[in-house]
């Protein structure tokens, strides 16, 4: 099975990502902010995930779009994500939060694709010199 690559994709499968993306949203609960987002993403063998914000009256243990969306990716079978996109209750492009873009990049094939607000983006581009699992394997590497 060969892998799918963020420069194999077409305008087809970027409004497919926006279409689930915002199917979504549509279950997302904010009776709080009210701010419903939805999250979708194309995996490296062809899978889509997806998932919405789930807030909570504890707002620190609120859930983001993006939380649910990589909980879908391992709990269906892992792999890496290719593209992303991410809408608002308007059904417009949203930015992941920072906490997010780490989020997403802990599970980013190489020169994964995000839709952002001012267009398409790498995971480098939105989240330059981001921590990854080499930082940590260097640290415990000069500890042995």
């Amino acid at each position: 099975m060969s892998s799918i690559v963020p420069t194999d994709l077409t305008d087809a499968d970027w409004r497919a990502l926006h279409d689930l993306a915002v199917e979504a949203m549509a279950q997302a609960y904010a009776p709080y902010s009210r701010f419903k987002v939805g999250a979708a993403a194309l995996v490296d063998d062809g899978r889509l995930v997806s998932g919405c914000n789930v807030e909570n009256a504890g707002y620190g243990v609120t859930l983001c779009a993006e939380c649910g969306l990589v909980s879908e990716l391992v709990r269906t079978g892992g792999g890496r994500l290719v593209a992303f996109a991410c809408v608002d209750a308007h059904g417009r492009a949203c930015a992941p939060c920072g906490r997010c873009r780490q989020l997403l990049s802990e599970h980013a094939a190489d020169g994964m694709v995000l839709a952002m607000p001012s267009g398409r983006m790498t995971i480098d581009e939105v989240l330059p010199d981001r921590f990854t699992a080499d930082d940590v394997e260097r640290v415990v590497d000069e500890q042995s």
